[in-house]
């Protein structure tokens, strides 16, 4: 893969509209803050460079890494929950609240797409104009062998809009009779949740214990450990255990639950974990000698308490992901293809609905994924 570092240069002044360029409705996230800094307009259709490609976007997913870079979460500065800083959300720029440094406002955010090729930059070979296709989100910027990354939607502009451009290299055609909605809810989810489970090298001879598997995170994964014949232990909120049991999870524990009294010290080899929080520290407890501890996220809150005794003599390992690993999306839409996970879709709204879909997504009431439609 060649240096996809030219994507975060963004002009700052792309959004402006010369006299004769066709326009698109977009969603234009203008800084940090509240759903004020939601400006649904009319923004220039992008105009693919060599070696890009533009999609017509047929869906686009959320998900919480909209919110949380709106809200500059990920600034170390922020010690409480998603929930916690959207209710305190100000107007101020965050320097360090993006996912490798400062978010390059005015963005258009949107990390899940599901789109069709309508035009080719100089070079592109494929694929063909007219096809489907979903776009891996997390892009390695010098390779595989460097874990350096940029996030469409986080370091350059995204899917919530008509048309994206995207490198020829992170476009991936599917084959498959799912409908565009269906499809635009797999790339950030699934494909965070395979690539913690290739992580962990996660196996049939692994109990595998899920937190949050009620969202849209977890649940794929309860679905990705399972196919790989996993024994799976899902913690999901009181109101939501019948359904992630529906999931195949052999197991499902009320969030409140005392786990170790449930399952017993040192008898899970597998955590994979996105929730953190204060329950963290109980999670190295549950964990058998050997054990692999994963986490892309940290919902509950990101400052956690840790017995180190817990993390040394038992030779455990922890292991952060954000880059997603080279086989990870492929293997997705392989397994989309042989119908081996399904699709969760919770509800979907037109584009110019995001705030109401993002203050119904908050509220961590629905299962499955939300997804946005642009006009088509």
């Amino acid at each position: 893969m060649s240096d996809l570092g030219y994507l975060r240069r963004n002009s700052p002044n792309r959004f402006d509209i010369p006299g004769d360029q066709p326009t698109m409705k977009a969603v234009v996230t203008k800084g940090n803050g509240g759903y004020e800094q939601l400006d649904y307009c009319d923004v220039p259709i992008p105009v693919p460079g060599p070696g890009e490609v533009l999609l017509r976007v047929l869906a686009a997913g959320v998900n919480n890494t909209e919110i949380n870079t709106r809200l500059g979460w990920y600034s170390s500065s922020v010690e409480g929950g998603t929930e916690q800083l959207s209710e305190t959300a100000g107007e101020s720029e965050i320097e360090d609240g993006g996912w490798n440094e400062t978010t390059p406002f005015p963005l258009i955010q949107g990390t899940d797409c599901c789109g069709e090729v309508t035009a080719r930059g100089e070079g592109v070979t494929r694929p063909d104009t007219g096809k489907r296709v979903l776009v891996r989100a997390c892009m390695r910027v010098n390779g595989f062998d460097s874990l350096e990354n940029l996030w469409m939607a986080s370091d350059f502009d995204g899917a919530f809009a008509q048309y994206v451009k995207v490198p020829e290299s992170e476009v991936f055609e599917i084959d498959c009779d799912w409908s565009d909605v269906e499809l635009a809810t797999i790339p950030c989810a699934y494909g965070t949740a395979e690539n913690m489970l290739h992580r962990t090298g996660v196996s049939a001879d692994d109990r595998v214990l899920v937190t949050g598997a009620s969202g849209g995170v977890g649940s794929a994964l309860v679905q990705l450990a399972k196919r790989r014949g996993a024994q799976v232990v899902a913690i999901a909120g009181a109101g939501k255990l019948d359904l992630v049991r529906g999931l195949g999870a052999d197991q499902v524990l009320p969030r409140d639950s005392d786990l170790s009294a449930e399952l017993g010290d040192s008898s899970v080899d597998v955590v994979i974990d996105n929730v953190a929080g204060e329950q963290f520290g109980q999670l190295l407890k549950l964990m058998a000698r050997g054990g692999r501890y994963a986490s892309s996220g940290a919902i509950a809150g990101p400052i956690t308490t840790i017995d180190m005794r817990d993390f040394y003599l038992k030779d455990l390992t922890l292991i952060g992901c954000t880059a997603w690993d080279e086989p990870v999306f492929s293997n997705l839409i392989e397994y989309i293809e042989k119908g081996e996970i399904r699709p969760l879709v919770a509800k979907a709204f037109e584009l110019k609905d995001i705030a109401t879909a993002q203050k119904e997504f908050l509220k961590k009431t629905h299962f499955g994924n939300f997804v946005l439609v642009p006009p088509q």
